[in-house]
């Protein structure tokens, strides 16, 4: 069973939404947290 399917069922569609909103905003945060960083 391939863990990224073309055509998922529905449960593991909004699983994947959900897991991909999450790993969205831990990048964006740390995108962030970079340049605060290097800004001082």
């Amino acid at each position: 069973m391939p863990v990224l399917e073309p055509n998922p069922p529905d449960s593991r569609r909004k699983l994947l939404q959900v897991f991909g909103a999450i790993l969205g905003i831990v990048v964006l945060i740390s995108i962030v947290a970079t340049i605060a960083q290097s800004m001082g």
